[in-house]
């Protein structure tokens, strides 16, 4: 399938499938008139770069996940991968909560119940 076609399989811009294909994450074979084709396989392909993307991953890590993914796997190398995976998802959650706590803090503020360190809070004041 052509790049066009293979766009609107997968809701992917063909600018996206150019850059995946710059990264490494998706390849293709050249038509003598230099079109690419992509095989059936690079659906699912697009799919999971795109699901990988929106998880927070960068092109390095997906790059690396790729092979892991495939009908067989390289030996050794993806357990590795799986355990600095752990340690995105890890950092994402670290992230999260401190997010929640920034949040929390101007919630307090904004309904009055919070005030600079060593001030009384405006429901203190009342």
């Amino acid at each position: 399938m052509r790049i066009g076609e293979l766009s609107r399989a997968t809701g992917a811009s063909t600018r996206s499938l150019r850059y995946y294909e710059n990264q490494g994450l998706l390849s293709s074979d050249r038509r003598p008139n230099g079109y690419r084709e992509y095989g059936e396989e690079a659906v699912r392909q697009v799919a999971f770069i795109q699901d990988l993307y929106r998880a927070g991953l960068p092109s390095q890590i997906i790059r690396d996940i790729l092979p892991c993914a495939g009908p067989t796997p390289p030996p050794g190398e993806c357990t590795r991968l799986l355990a600095r995976v752990r340690q995105v998802r890890d950092e994402l959650a670290r992230q999260e909560h401190a997010i929640a706590q920034r949040r929390e803090m101007l919630d307090r503020y904004l309904a009055g119940t919070a005030a600079p360190a060593g001030l009384p809070s405006r429901a203190e004041d009342q």
